[in-house]
């Protein structure tokens, strides 16, 4: 199959088999921050923002993504790198392999609710899993990155 998809607001043409996922399809184009976590959508590892929203790539077709606006972490180094700075600040960088997907839905975040409470943030985050640090310093750092008391 091919399809022309928009991915980091450039126009591509992607070639893929009916049964590939958007994950491994995005990988084999060399968007490697697009990583491969629990392929069950329980980890979000494998998050990109698909619209602005994000989406677990791991289950995502790639034939879904035709006519949608795909990014990943190579479309938003510069907010990618403010978002590691604080996690660094807080000390939860540690291995930092679930950093992209973290990334990437905190920019859904503010995408979708710039002024979130504590407990809408900890909703929001519910399905990302870090095996390195403790949840506590990335609440900070998200805080900080939202500009949230």
């Amino acid at each position: 199959m091919k399809a022309i998809v928009n991915i980091n607001n450039q126009d591509r043409e992607l070639i893929f088999e009916p049964h590939e996922y958007l994950l491994d399809v995005l990988r084999r184009y060399g968007f490697l921050s697009v990583r491969r976590g629990c392929d069950t959508t329980s980890c979000s590892v494998c998050t990109i923002l698909v619209d602005g929203k994000p989406v677990h790539s791991c289950s995502y077709l790639a034939a879904r993504a035709e006519g949608h606006k795909i990014t990943t972490v190579e479309g938003v180094e510069e907010e990618a790198r403010k978002i590691a700075k604080l996690l660094m600040d807080e000390g939860v960088d540690q291995c930092g392999y679930c950093s992209p997907g973290f990334v990437m839905t905190l920019i859904g975040l503010k995408n979708e609710n710039e002024n979130p409470s504590d407990e809408e943030i900890l909703d929001y985050f519910m399905g990302n899993l870090c095996r390195c640090s403790g949840y506590v310093g990335q609440l900070t750092a998200i805080k900080k990155y939202l500009g949230v008391k």
